[in-house]
């Protein structure tokens, strides 16, 4: 994987500049772009929702450059201040209740009392966030419900320049962050993501659940259709004429247009891959795009998340 594009202080401070004056500006993260803006500034956050046509009862991440900032916004039980210790900064974002009087525009939150929180683990992300001195509300930074952008140049494409971005190259996770709810002493995932729940509950040694297929919406990611190319998905063993094939592991040439996630079944290299292989078959034209089973293990868990949810019926 190429290595990240280095950003100087000057794009840095400009782009802290934009976001304390109530403006939008894209940055990276390990796990995909994010559209940023001042999570304590209601017009800024709002602006978020215009422009990416994002259902306003679907609450945001926050992204915080430190636990002490987290920490100003949530309250942190004992089992959220382990996660936080063992996975940030990292693609872990913890649904936590909201400190009173934490400035937190209520738009960023959907009107919710919990906020999910996230200190990403990216460089640029981090000078930026230092740089503003204020939380980020930051979702993927695409068009509600379109697949999520992992380089610059898929941002630039999918908001037709509109929205300014700092380059950090390529995203090295490729999928979105885990969501995990913490209550008490109980961890309920609501987003599969670049952090597996194998990983979580070997190091901490607690069972990690998961949500309800009819849970109300308290994180991002969990609407049933979402992430989605333009063309159709469907997830089958083999494609048929006319269609695109994404691929997973040794597969048979196909003539029509191709992507390998990975050939050696490699679940990271998928992930990492996933999107950006989408967008790439999307540009290509498909009507169709026909997709390899990918064991549910691991990483596996997220990359069928999205991809069952890119697959599900649209509205």
């Amino acid at each position: 994987m190429n290595a990240p594009i280095p950003v100087d202080a000057k794009a840095i401070a400009e782009a802290a500049a934009l976001l304390r004056a109530g403006a939008l500006c894209a940055f990276p993260t390990e796990t995909v772009y994010g559209l940023g803006a001042d999570a304590t500034n209601a017009d800024a956050v709002l602006a978020i929702y215009e422009t990416k046509g994002r259902p306003r009862f679907n609450p945001l991440i926050i992204h915080c450059p430190d636990l002490a900032m987290a920490e100003r916004l949530a309250v942190f039980p004992p089992l959220a201040r382990r996660l936080a210790a063992a996975f940030w900064p990292g693609p872990l974002s913890l649904v936590l209740p909201q400190r009173p009087g934490n400035g937190l525009a209520d738009i960023a939150t959907a009107g919710l009392d919990t906020v999910a929180l996230r200190v990403p683990d990216h460089p640029v992300a981090l000078a930026l966030l230092a740089a503003t001195g204020r939380p980020l509300a930051a979702p993927s930074a695409n068009p509600s419900g379109r697949l999520s952008p992992t380089t610059a140049e898929q941002v630039r494409r999918g908001f037709s320049g509109r929205v300014p971005v700092l380059d950090g190259g390529p995203c090295r996770s490729g999928v979105e962050s885990t969501i995990l709810a913490v209550e008490g002493e109980r961890l309920v995932q609501l987003r599969a993501g670049a952090l597996s729940r194998d990983e979580i509950e070997a190091r901490l040694g607690v069972a990690v659940g998961q949500a309800k297929g009819d849970a109300a919406i308290a994180a991002p990611g969990m609407l049933l259709s979402h992430y989605a190319p333009r063309a159709h998905m469907r997830l089958d063993t083999a494609p048929r004429p006319g269609e695109a094939w994404l691929a997973f592991g040794p597969a048979q040439p196909f003539a029509g247009p191709m992507r390998n996630l990975s050939e050696t079944g490699d679940l990271r290299e998928a992930a990492r891959n996933l999107f950006s292989m989408l967008h790439a078959l999307d540009e290509e034209g498909a009507g169709t795009i026909a997709v390899s089973p990918i064991p549910e293990t691991g990483l596996g868990e997220a990359i069928n998340d999205r991809l069952r949810r890119a697959a599900a019926p649209r509205g």
